[in-house]
């Protein structure tokens, strides 16, 4: 399970009016790179590949996960974290042994 705060569910959706999408929501995954090894990725999309771990928030902000970044990602809290460039995404995920200081990053 992958919660989603009241924060980053206002996030998402503000976002999701930026890109100019009424239907959909966030894919985030995570691939190999960045200086811990792992990287979060972060995608607007309308749909839900047929495979996908979808969750949503109480106020309707909605994710998509991949079941191989959900691997890494089962347990995370989706949050939000303002910040002087406005307001970032961050994922406060349980299975990372360790983390890069930008927060994108993280080892397994």
């Amino acid at each position: 399970m992958i919660e989603i705060t009241e924060a980053a569910s206002k996030r998402i959706h503000s976002g999701m009016q930026q890109e100019g999408l009424t239907e959909g929501g966030l894919r985030v995954g995570v691939k190999a790179g960045g200086c811990s090894g792992m990287s979060y990725v972060f995608k607007w999309e309308q749909t839900p590949t047929s495979e996908d771990e979808v969750f949503a928030s109480k106020t309707g902000a909605t994710i998509y996960v991949d079941p191989k970044s959900f691997k890494y990602l089962d347990g995370t809290i989706l949050d939000c974290d303002p910040n002087m460039l406005g307001q970032s995404l961050i994922l406060r995920n349980p299975n990372a042994k360790s983390e890069c200081g930008c927060g994108l990053s993280f080892g397994v």
